[in-house]
């Protein structure tokens, strides 16, 4: 489900809101959920982030123009503008840099996985893919040229074995409702449920949270 449905159903009032706060509100939304998940997300859909990208170089440009200009009423509009423009910048490369710190830790599990691949945005994969390819090389340079040829494979599986690192989907979360819907959670020694209610704020392993989220019953917080 996308983010704006979500929102729709959450507060009526959304289409009302101006397109510029609408998409600081998705924005936040989506760098607090790719810093609290385990596992990288979706990558935004329908152009969203090159919209942001546009307007953040749209604001760039406004102040570009301002700048000089002496009149107070002025000068104190740039400030604001300034203010607002270094929160985007702050949002977008936080986010950013989230996913690459998951990208460099799981590199070879989204390459490998095609359902993790198709998260990738398509600079995001040209950017996993060279970098597996030089730590490979790097390997091969320091140590892995002396082993065995069936030894330096990096993503080798024998003996139901996996050399392929995976973010630990049991990683506790903190979510929170946006509908009544009912909560499964499954534990060491018996699974529990409950009737959960907009609004509710639990913590749960990512393996239970995953489809609140992802089918936007939930959002992670």
């Amino acid at each position: 489900m996308d983010i704006d449905d979500i929102l729709r159903e959450v507060d009526p009032s959304f289409d009302q809101i101006p397109h510029a706060t609408r998409d600081l509100q998705t924005l936040t939304r989506a760098w607090m959920a790719e810093r609290c998940a385990p596992e990288l997300l979706e990558w935004p859909a329908d152009g969203f982030f090159e919209r942001i990208n546009e307007r953040i170089k749209a604001q760039i440009e406004k102040v570009e123009d301002m700048t000089g200009d002496m009149d107070p009423k002025t000068n104190f509009a740039l400030i604001v503008i300034q203010t607002e423009l270094e929160r985007y910048k702050f949002i977008v490369r936080s986010f950013l840099r989230a996913r690459i710190a998951k990208i460099d830790k799981y590199t070879l599990h989204y390459l490998s996985t095609p359902s993790m691949r198709a998260r990738l945005s398509e600079t995001e994969l040209a950017y996993a893919t060279r970098h597996q390819a030089m730590l490979h090389n790097h390997y091969l340079s320091s140590f892995l040229s002396s082993f065995p040829p069936n030894l330096q494979n990096l993503n080798d599986t024998a003996g139901n074995i996996s050399m392929i690192d995976t973010p630990d989907l049991d990683t506790a979360v903190f979510i929170r409702l946006l509908r009544d819907c009912l909560v499964l959670g499954k534990g060491v020694d018996e699974d529990g449920s409950m009737n959960g209610k907009s609004g509710d704020i639990l913590i749960l392993r990512w393996s239970d949270a995953k489809s609140l989220v992802e089918t936007g019953q939930a959002e992670l917080v």
